[in-house]
């Protein structure tokens, strides 16, 4: 066995090999950029080493840089993660010849299975049933919007070396092709160092299943079941879950069989997943062989209770996998929600800045459910532009499906981050939608259902009655508190006896609250009162108790006037008085909002890549104007109406803020 492996990745996943190489006690090795010189990764490797500028192009995905790395340490073998330089044909050549052992698969493999355009044409001549499409080169983008005619439209343009949803673009038309094309060659010479694009069918409602494989040195291959990743947004994963609700026994073992035939068929070893797209009658169609760790494979890991690092490592080692497939069990329901640092309020545009607050819920393996948390990032760390914007997988497990949704709830609502844009409302919301709960979804999932972008959720009449309580209990906690500190006890209980008003949002609640051994008895009109228990006390970011007899957690930060409460999905402002006191707000004018309508912002932090208009230009509505990258992805913006250009204060290559202008309209 090895005994110093080196990490040629960073964040979560880096954290998460070396957990793993921790506890089979081999010692670590991280590399880092100069964005990442206080990173988790680094302060939990044994060695790190610097190498290189905050761009991945020079720095992670730099072969020389991390074969100098390798041989300052003499580090025996490296396991690359997934994304950066997972899946280089070339990277895995270098570490053989310097006789390091790569914790993946051979070269030969990665050349025939890593690349898109190859795999599609082996895959094809095995028999195996493929999406139509053009797997050869593509020149330009007038020759990808004539190849996409011939396709037929929607079209999938698609970078050859690709993975994590970059350099992806669905197009619907010539327009969208031409564009789609230049954004995806760009974003994959930027991330991967390869910008060859292939083009395929996009096949509307279909769901994406994959199929986890495990294969050794010496002839042993086997699936460990399979993992549903429809939820989907812009081609990237947000919810994946294991087993998958849609399959039966008799598709999964096909397609299982399926996937290890073809891996034994490019004599694959170490762990893949072999993925494919599923129609409504349970036929599938083989879409690509990712050669690496794959980001969701926790969820797999939780119901087969095999460590996938720890096997790729024993195989790359030269042991034999200590199981056959009939020793493989599925064990009950996982989920996996992905926290990426994006602003779901902004159309999920990416978000960087420093971490605040960043409380994860506590994680816990028994017997009925579990909660596990994968995570490269700590509590006043930064969120670099540079990188993936991805902070944490969430993951929970249950005996069963309901149980593991019910488990995943809890825990996002008990996950506290602060300081940055962030997806927890949008993934709160997805647990509680009929239509994730009933599993009819789809890759079309998210487009489907927010059409219009996610603006939040408009809780239930309960719903909005238990926060009332759950306020007006706060409310009483403040003022206790207050008095306590005053010396005036004899007056606050006398106030207790009060009558309130509680606004949330613009709904109001008329209440009287009394103070009970346990906690307090919140009364509305109509006679129905509710017991509120809990031990908050004032400054706790986080409500726990019970809400008339049912667990309540919310997210609690008090601003002026009020307090905003966040709960699965909704972002409310509370906010409690006397009767008089609301009698008198009522009176109050609304502040409205500064007018923003002749200025194009910056709507995230981020890099121009160009502009496409200059002074005096007239735009039309829908017109690009600018294209913004941001944690690796090209964002075009686009003219809302028809306007002249009056002005423009940014030019390419500029760094610019949340809502930095960019131009101004006459």
């Amino acid at each position: 066995m090895f005994e110093k492996i080196l990490i040629a990745n960073r964040g979560e996943i880096a954290c998460r090999v070396i957990k793993t190489a921790r506890k089979m006690g081999i010692k670590t090795v991280a590399i880092y950029s100069d964005a990442d010189a206080h990173a988790l990764h680094v302060q939990m490797a044994d060695e790190a080493v610097h190498i290189g500028p905050a761009p991945a192009n020079q720095s992670y995905i730099v072969i020389d840089k991390v074969m100098a790395a390798i041989r300052q340490t003499g580090a025996q073998a490296v396991h690359p993660g997934y994304g950066f330089l997972s899946e280089n044909r070339k990277f895995a050549e270098a570490l053989e010849a310097a006789g390091v052992a790569f914790i993946g698969p051979p070269a030969t493999a990665i050349e025939a299975m890593g690349d898109k355009i190859t795999s599609k044409k082996l895959a094809a001549e095995a028999g195996v049933s493929t999406v139509p499409g053009y797997m050869g080169e593509i020149a330009d983008a007038e020759e990808a919007v004539k190849i996409s005619r011939e396709v037929g439209y929607p079209v999938m343009i698609k970078a050859s070396a690709g993975g994590g949803g970059k350099g992806m673009r669905i197009a619907w038309n010539d327009t969208e092709a031409r564009e789609g094309f230049e954004s995806s060659k760009n974003e994959a010479a930027s991330s991967f160092g390869d910008d060859r694009i292939f083009i395929e069918k996009f096949v509307t409602q279909p769901r994406h299943i994959e199929i986890q494989v495990l294969a050794d040195q010496h002839g042993n291959t086997v699936y460990l079941h399979e993992r549903e990743c429809s939820i989907q947004r812009r081609n990237q994963k947000v919810i994946e879950e294991a087993p998958s609700p849609f399959l039966d026994a008799d598709t999964r073992r096909a397609m299982g069989e399926q996937a290890c035939a073809l891996a034994s068929a490019v004599g694959y070893t170490s762990a893949g997943t072999v993925e494919f797209i599923v129609d409504g009658d349970r036929n599938f169609y083989f879409l690509e062989m990712n050669t690496r760790l794959q980001v969701e494979h926790p969820v797999t890991e939780l119901i087969t209770g095999i460590d996938l690092v720890e096997q790729m490592i024993r195989v790359a080692a030269g042991e034999k996998l200590p199981f056959a497939q009939g020793d493989i069990a599925l064990n009950g329901w996982a989920m996996e929600s992905r926290l990426y640092a994006e602003d779901p309020y902004r159309n999920f545009l990416p978000s960087i800045g420093r971490l605040s607050r960043y409380r994860p819920p506590a994680e816990v393996a028994t017997k009925t459910h579990a909660v596990r948390n994968d995570t490269g990032v700590y509590e006043g760390g930064e969120i670099s532009m540079f990188y993936d914007p991805m902070i944490a997988k969430l993951c929970t497990w249950a005996p069963d499906r309901a149980q593991a949704i019910e488990e995943m709830r809890r825990a996002l609502d008990a996950f506290e981050v602060e300081g940055i844009g962030h997806n927890l409302p949008f993934l709160a919301a997805v647990m509680d939608h009929p239509r994730f709960v009933a599993g009819a979804i789809t890759t079309a999932f998210i487009a489907e259902e927010y059409p219009d972008g996610f603006s939040g959720v408009t809780p239930d009449a309960a719903t909005l009655q238990r926060l009332a309580a759950a306020a007006g209990h706060m409310k009483m906690r403040k003022e206790a508190r207050a008095a306590q500190i005053s010396g005036a006890m004899a007056n606050h209980r006398r106030r207790l006896e009060n009558d309130y008003v509680v606004f949330l949002g613009r709904d109001t609640f008329p209440v009287r609250i009394d103070e009970t051994e346990t906690g307090t008895d919140v009364a509305f009109e109509g006679g129905e009162t509710l017991a509120v228990q809990s031990d908050w006390t004032p400054g706790n970011p986080l409500f726990r108790g019970l809400v008339g007899g049912e667990e309540m957690i919310v997210k609690v930060d008090f601003i002026r006037g009020g307090a905003r409460l966040r709960y699965r999905g909704a972002d409310i402002k509370a906010v409690v008085r006397t009767p008089r006191q609301a009698a008198l707000a009522a009176l109050m004018p609304e502040k409205q909002p500064a007018d923003t309508s002749k200025f194009l912002l910056c709507p995230m932090p981020g890099l121009v890549v160009r502009l496409d208009v200059a002074e005096g230009d007239e735009v039309q509505e829908g017109q690009p104007l600018a294209v913004v990258e941001a944690m690796k992805m090209e964002n075009t913006l686009r003219a809302e109406r028809r306007a002249v250009v009056k002005s423009i204060n940014a030019s390419p290559g500029a760094s610019l803020r949340v809502d930095d202008v960019i131009m101004e309209f006459e």
